[in-house]
């Protein structure tokens, strides 16, 4: 914040400094047609000029050495020279005194020229509104009353020209005040505005970040659909890929066909809610709300885009979290009956007096009892879950290692377990919890694992870990050779307690969706067109995390 501040004022004084440069320029050009004419009046009369000036040759020297100095900086400014507070100063001081220098040769004070000493000394006042402008009416004053004065005493001049002199020198300080002091209310003035200026960029940014970095979609379009900006969180949940160098501009893409319609709908009626929708098969189920910047108008509107399957988790979270909390109170007077049951099934499955429709009825007793404790871990799970602690990962070893240590942990499974890695060349890093990640690799794999050798008799699936269509996000499909899931089910495989499975919980996914959800990452069924199921794992863009 101090090197922007220290920023700001260099630039507000560089500014200054061109601005003052720029008026010094137009005095300068205001000096130069002063000293032409000056020049040209030599050659008009010459003639009188014997009888009415006091010392012709030393006025007409005075005009024509002016005229040159005046030429010679308006040369070297073209040149490109740009001058200092101490140029300016010295150029007012050397007007001062040749303007002086001027009357003491023609007439004195009752020469014309005297009224071009005000406009020196009002410039001076405007170039360096400082107490430097006091001191250049203080030296015109006495100049003018020291040649009124010498002329009463050395060539009897009139007395009056002493009280014109006085009278200029009132002048000479009434110009330099007020002068000063509208200059510094205009300084001042543009200083406040240079500052509220750089406030209100410094404030624009600040926003653009803040709208970029926000996970809510906010777009502009116009009545036709026509997109006009758009914030990394649309790009990414309208078309999967935000605006970059690699990629198509905003403009350049249409809306997608159900926002479209439903901008449609809300153009004729906008009291109506529009309905939700899902851009592509793997998006997530966004709703849209649309709003007008111009309510007479309507040329352009506000679209703002919400993924509403989060706020559904979050439903169902509160939901899952309550009954956790329910279950967590209640979970010792079931988990006793429980274990009891499960032991005494336990030592009578022991019996060898048991025949064998006794045992398989005490095989459902058993295997039940470890369904209902493992629904009561689950739930309890929900309310035990700690916030992700996200870190930046190279995804490629991090899958290495967790191939090996879950092949370590399927030794015992009875046959052989197959995991196919692939890792696309110049994979992004993710920034996600390990742990809980993890937690959902080992759920998708068991679960592919289980289905692949019901369906197919092998234990095998393939790891695959690729970048997004932009570049910049990692991913990881987890691909089973499995029956696949019914199409009337794949909106449902993610829902709390819904399984096809009769041993199941009916958790595992929605655990794992929330879990990816709380690493600001993306679990989704994909749609390859082959055998079996393929979920995919799309993380968050490791910039871009909140």
């Amino acid at each position: 914040m101090a090197t922007d501040t220290v920023s700001a004022v260099s630039t507000g004084k560089r500014t200054s400094d061109l601005k003052q440069a720029k008026l010094f320029r137009i005095y300068n050009h205001y000096r130069l047609v002063i000293s032409l004419m000056l020049a040209a009046l030599l050659f008009i009369d010459p003639v009188s000029f014997d009888t009415r000036f006091r010392f012709l040759d030393y006025y007409q020297f005075g005009v024509m050495g002016y005229l040159a100095l005046n030429s010679f900086i308006a040369l070297i400014m073209v040149a490109g020279f740009q001058p200092r507070q101490r140029d300016i100063t010295l150029s007012i001081l050397i007007d001062i005194l040749i303007m002086h220098g001027l009357l003491f040769a023609s007439t004195g004070i009752t020469n014309g020229l005297a009224n071009l000493v005000i406009v020196s000394v009002a410039a001076g006042n405007i170039l360096t509104p400082s107490r430097i402008g006091t001191f250049y009416a203080a030296l015109a004053a006495i100049c003018s009353l020291s040649i009124t004065g010498w002329a009463v005493l050395t060539i009897n001049g009139p007395g009056d020209d002493i009280v014109r002199a006085g009278s200029l020198g009132i002048l000479y300080f009434a110009a330099a005040f007020i002068l000063q002091n509208i200059s510094r209310r205009m300084i001042h003035s543009e200083a406040l505005a240079t500052s509220r200026a750089h406030s209100i960029a410094e404030l624009e940014k600040i926003n653009q970040q803040i709208i970029q970095r926000m996970r809510t979609g906010i777009l502009v379009v116009d009545r036709y659909g026509q997109i006009r900006l758009t914030n990394a969180a649309a790009e990414e949940l309208l078309f999967g890929i935000p605006t970059n160098s690699g990629a198509p501009t905003a403009r350049t893409r249409a809306l997608p066909q159900p926002l479209k319609l439903g901008l449609e709908v809300w153009l004729k009626n906008p009291e109506k809610r529009t309905e939700p929708f899902q851009p592509a098969p793997t998006s997530p189920l966004l709703q849209a709300n649309f709003t007008q910047f111009d309510q007479e108008r309507g040329d352009q509107i506000l679209v703002f885009i919400e993924d509403i399957s989060k706020v559904t988790q979050q439903a169902q979270q509160m939901k899952l979290a309550s009954l956790g909390r329910l279950t967590a109170g209640i979970a010792h007077e079931i988990r006793n009956p429980l274990g009891a049951m499960s032991h005494a099934a336990q030592l009578m499955n022991e019996s060898p007096h048991i025949d064998a429709s006794d045992r398989q009825m005490l095989d459902i007793i058993q295997r039940h009892s470890r369904r209902v404790n493992g629904i009561i871990e689950n739930v309890l799970g929900l309310s035990r879950r700690k916030q992700a602690n996200a870190d930046l990962v190279d995804l490629a070893s991090w899958l290495e290692e967790f191939r090996a240590d879950f092949l370590q942990t399927q030794k015992t499974a009875g046959s052989p377990t197959s995991i196919v890695l692939s890792v696309a060349p110049g994979l992004p890093e993710a920034r996600f919890d390990t742990s809980q990640i993890e937690q959902v690799l080992v759920n998708l794999c068991d679960n592919g694992l289980r289905y692949s050798q019901q369906h197919s008799g092998d234990r095998k699936i393939e790891l695959r870990a690729g970048a997004t269509a932009d570049g910049q996000r990692a991913y990881v499909d987890v691909k089973d050779f499995g029956p696949g899931v019914p199409t009337e089910s794949r909106h449902s495989v993610f829902e709390p307690f819904y399984t096809t499975d009769k041993g199941g919980t009916g958790l595992g996914l929605y655990l794992a969706r929330e879990l990816c959800e709380a690493n600001q990452a993306h679990l989704s069924l994909v749609e390859d067109n082959q055998t079996g199921c393929c979920f995919r794992i799309t993380f968050a863009h490791p910039g871009r995390m909140i």
